[in-house]
């Protein structure tokens, strides 16, 4: 399986955001935090991932007689490779969007359903704006965002911290060009 068909699917998405912080987790702990998703689904999709190398095992323990295993994410191994991306087609590019948009809908629905919720002072957006940019501008807004994103995607957990998942979207729309 390459990488966009282990990634492109929403319940391994939720399972590397899930996994994102850095730390381990159990397949148990995950089922917690994936409430929506049956175990079997979690278990066999840890699997999946640990088999392809996405997870890797951080500890193993005895409980009950069976061998319980904790899960690290490997995050130079959970991203679309460049061959796998160029080679999409516009297909692979709607299971990726369909895939991803599921996850996100699935993490918003667990955040409204945990109970303490609070959109306002959580600072929840999901606000779309259109905008006119020639090739030069978009490329210097996706570095723009670049910029603004990637330091702070080295932050781990910590007092005070709580983990969002932030999910920018940019494509034409189609619209006409202005001249």
């Amino acid at each position: 399986m390459n990488s966009l068909e282990l990634l492109a699917h929403p319940v391994r998405l939720r399972i590397v955001h899930a996994m994102s912080a850095g730390d381990s987790h159990t397949t148990t702990q995950l089922c917690v935090r994936l409430p929506d998703v049956s175990k079997a689904t979690v278990y066999r999709h840890v699997d999946i991932l640990a088999s392809a190398g996405v997870l890797e095992v951080a500890a193993e323990q005895r409980v009950r007689g069976a061998v319980e295993r904790s899960y690290r994410l490997r995050r130079e191994a959970a991203v679309i490779d460049p061959e796998a991306a160029a080679a999409a087609t516009p297909a692979d590019h709607r299971a990726i969007f369909a895939a991803a948009m599921t996850a996100l809908l699935a993490e918003f629905d667990t955040y409204l359903d945990s109970g303490h919720a609070d959109p306002v002072t959580d600072l929840v957006g999901y606000r779309q704006h259109t905008i006119w940019l020639d090739p030069a501008e978009a490329a210097g807004l996706v570095e723009d965002l670049r910029a603004a994103i990637l330091p702070r995607l080295r932050n781990t957990p910590g007092s005070g911290r709580t983990q969002y998942l932030l999910s920018p979207v940019l494509f034409p729309t189609g619209g006409p060009t202005a001249t």
